[in-house]
């Protein structure tokens, strides 16, 4: 999925050699210094929650321990808070940007208004979620599969489907679903009041807990879940019970080479989740400190234990991993991305 192996095992040697010559040097001590941590979410979003505690342990384990704020940005799908942190950030490691996978997809870092190459970023770590359910009220199941009825109407949060909602657009095109889009809403938790006020039926989430109650009060249906990658394969969560696979439900279905790269687009996006970064130009010596700090706090059971109570799945990526993602995404062929797009304004999403 990432392309040959040889191109992922030179891009991860490439970093491994350049951070264990940063670390030769002595790190930096940030003490009596406050760090900025850039989010490009509304408060209490996923986003924010995971960039929240992260700071606090980026203070405990980064050198002279330095305080650290955070500032929200909220925007165009992230695409403000990361157009500001490439203008006006200093490479001095005194600004740290928290994004989501979703700012990386180059169907929104290819538009016009991005102004930011992700590849220039210098990543400190990530974090993956072990995929997405998606699921639908048991009232409106019915319609998804008679196109000659009202259509399920498919909560997405801004204008984009984020990478765990759009297997949908893959089912709609080629499962034959029936369904329509509402965009627009905030966050997940959005779109959790809109599904209990009927304003939407079907929908996506990383936690189960979320909707639990739904499902066991018998209100909603899992239709399937997205997997997650482990060890080179797309495999399932335990807690997502029996749903099954949907790649395995997508095999064979596409015909067409560009389509069947821009599914692989998705999947790549599919395989992570959060990232935390440095502006270009960040000396090695100040990087090597952020990760090393990102290594001891991904290793801390009290952090790990928080992040599943935020997100269930939580699971801390390797810089080396976030790169391989990153570089993946962004050398994706524009064609392919355009056919993502064209899916898109297809069931009648506005993507520029």
């Amino acid at each position: 999925m990432f392309g040959a192996g040889k191109r992922i095992a030179a891009i991860i040697g490439l970093v491994a050699l350049g951070i264990s010559a940063a670390a030769a040097q002595d790190l930096p001590s940030f003490k009596g210094k406050t760090i900025t941590m850039l989010i490009g979410d509304d408060p209490g979003g996923g986003t924010d929650v995971t960039g929240r505690l992260i700071a606090l342990y980026l203070h405990k384990y980064l050198p002279g321990e330095p305080g650290v704020v955070v500032q929200n940005m909220a925007g165009a799908s992230g695409m403000a808070a990361m157009n500001y942190f490439v203008r006006r950030t200093e490479p001095n490691g005194l600004t740290v940007l928290m994004g989501s996978i979703s700012t990386i997809d180059p169907v929104l870092f290819r538009n016009a208004n991005a102004q930011y190459d992700p590849k220039t970023f210098r990543f400190i770590g990530g974090l993956g979620r072990g995929g997405s359910v998606i699921f639908v009220s048991k009232a409106a199941e019915p319609r998804l599969y008679d196109r000659s009825a009202k259509p399920v109407i498919i909560g997405s949060v801004q204008s984009m489907p984020r990478p765990g909602t759009q297997p949908i657009l893959w089912s709609i095109e080629y499962l034959g679903w029936n369904g329509a889009w509402v965009g627009g809403y905030r966050g997940t938790n959005e779109t959790m009041f809109a599904l209990d006020r009927g304003e939407i039926d079907m929908t996506a989430t990383g936690n189960i807990f979320q909707i639990q109650d739904r499902l066991d009060s018998g209100l909603l249906k899992i239709i399937y879940q997205t997997g997650a990658l482990k060890n080179g394969r797309i495999v399932g969560r335990a807690d997502f019970g029996g749903a099954p696979l949907f790649p395995d439900l997508m095999k064979d279905k596409i015909s067409d080479p560009i389509a069947q790269k821009a599914f692989n687009l998705w999947t790549t996006l599919n395989t992570g989740d959060k990232w935390l970064a440095l502006a270009q130009g960040t000396p090695d010596a100040v990087l090597a400190a952020y990760r090393d700090a990102f290594d001891k706090l991904a290793a801390e059971p009290e952090f790990l234990g928080l992040g599943e109570k935020i997100s269930e799945g939580f699971t801390p990526m390797s810089a080396p991993d976030v790169e391989v993602v990153v570089r993946t995404l962004a050398d994706t062929p524009g064609e392919a991305v355009e056919y993502t797009k064209a899916l898109m304004r297809k069931q009648g999403l506005r993507i520029q």
